[in-house]
């Protein structure tokens, strides 16, 4: 197998790499104590946008994953931190969970009733895993706000995802029917944004310079390895901002999807490693 040298910190993927179709995969939770043990610090970072990092914690305990929701960072929390400061005291319409708005607290969001005023604006729509809360009023909601000049943002991307029901119409492709309803661009603030994966590198780079001893050279993005499911959207959008990429064959994807990158004349390429699961990668790692 392939060896990896240099990794000082590791951005693990919550679907795929630490739980499938809601439940955690084997030997996630002991991978995570291996990482302890070498002292290597992580961050789980996830496009799910449906519960808060608090939340997401409390679940992962339910199923046996014992991560704290500082070492949390979701496409709902970017979201959250990039609209308080982007649009400080201006009115939001945010459809997503009532989960995901606590993520929001503080910030001002326009109720359903509010955005159907003839009259109503909001600085920016912002969109999220919303079962229950993506309806065709809602989605028209949101579309005529747009029309009035509010930025679309989407958390993230993504077009489904794997439940226990099978695959699952994701957020994205209620971003991408508005984007071209409205004749707009989205800002997408999820995987696999770069604004995503620069705040997360930034945070695990953080913790490791203030752990190491200080004759240790100060570390880089090169020294950060992103390990995840999907080769398109954690793999190789984090191995462009300068992280090294591993793909993981426990989730969604498999080979087919390096068949597919090898044959792209641009914007293809090749993780750094390929393994069967977490605890795989970190054998990998000198």
């Amino acid at each position: 197998m392939t060896r990896l040298s240099g990794i000082r910190g590791l951005l693990l993927d919550l679907d795929g790499v630490l739980v499938l179709q809601g439940r955690a995969l084997p030997g996630a939770q002991e991978a995570l104590r291996e990482l302890d043990r070498r002292d290597l610090p992580y961050h789980v970072v996830t496009n799910t946008s449906l519960f808060s990092r608090e939340s997401l914690a409390s679940w992962g305990r339910s199923v046996g994953l014992d991560v704290p929701a500082e070492r949390i960072t979701s496409a709902l929390s970017a979201s959250a931190a990039y609209t308080a400061h982007a649009f400080a005291d201006q009115a939001l319409y945010v459809i997503a969970s009532a989960d995901a708005r606590r993520e929001f607290e503080g910030q001002r969001l326009l109720s359903h009733g509010e955005a159907d005023a003839p009259d109503a604006e909001a600085a920016a729509v912002v969109i999220g895993d919303a079962p229950e809360e993506a309806t065709y009023d809602n989605l028209n909601r949101a579309f005529r706000l747009i029309r009035r000049g509010a930025r679309l943002i989407g958390m993230h991307k993504n077009r489904w995802w794997l439940t226990p029901a099978g695959p699952t119409l994701d957020s994205g492709a209620f971003v991408a029917g508005l984007e071209f309803a409205a004749g707009v661009r989205g800002m997408i603030l999820g995987k696999p944004s770069p604004a995503f994966f620069r705040e997360a590198a930034d945070e695990i780079l953080a913790e490791v310079r203030r752990a190491a001893p200080p004759n240790l050279p100060r570390p880089h993005r090169a020294n950060v390895l992103m390990v995840g499911d999907d080769l398109w959207t954690d793999v190789l959008a984090a191995q462009r901002l300068g992280l090294r990429g591993a793909f993981v064959l426990s989730g969604k994807h498999g080979r087919a999807e390096l068949e597919q990158a090898a044959r792209q004349p641009r914007g293809g390429g090749r993780p750094d490693l390929v393994a069967a699961s977490l605890a795989e990668v970190i054998e990998a790692l000198d």
